[in-house]
């Protein structure tokens, strides 16, 4: 049994910001894969509480091991349109995965880490956390659309 998470902020005022490409992403790959032996999670509740939601989930999971937990989020440490699928590594600075770090008292677990720093062309002045929580720019949206594409068939193969 795999558990699938992505990370985002519940509500709509952060539907289309750059913190919640992990629930697009989740939410693709929920639709594409049809397996019953992936559960999928999108916390309900605030970023910095994910870990909460994500170890009341595990609890569920009978005999739940770290390494089938992939844990999908936005990481500003990469540029927009590329991703890396990461053992034990996220960004320098995520409260999502401090959250669940501290939760689960562990690293070790797959990370899908999604670029969305596009601050050198896109000029921006406020600070890393209003630019993740800013609502996705039209001339991004095409290339956020590319890589969850490549990385739904990326995990596709990896899931399945």
């Amino acid at each position: 049994m795999k558990l699938v998470v992505g990370l985002g902020n519940p509500g709509e005022k952060y539907r289309n910001t750059r913190h919640n490409v992990g629930f697009e992403v989740v939410g693709r790959l929920r639709v594409e894969l049809k397996s019953g032996e992936v559960v999928w999670l999108k916390p309900d509740k605030f970023m910095n509480r994910s870990g909460e939601v994500v170890k009341a989930r595990i609890a569920k999971l009978a005999n739940f091991q770290l390494e089938d937990l992939y844990v999908v989020h936005d990481d500003l440490d990469i540029s927009l349109g590329e991703y890396k699928l990461s053992w034990g590594k996220g960004p320098k600075v995520h409260n999502g995965l401090k959250s669940i770090y501290e939760r689960l008292g562990s690293k070790e677990f797959w990370h899908v880490r999604v670029g969305i720093d596009n601050r050198v062309k896109l000029p921006f002045e406020g600070s890393g956390e209003d630019y993740v929580l800013s609502q996705w720019l039209p001339e991004d949206r095409q290339v956020v659309e590319n890589v969850i594409d490549k990385i739904v068939k990326e995990l596709k193969d990896v899931l399945a």
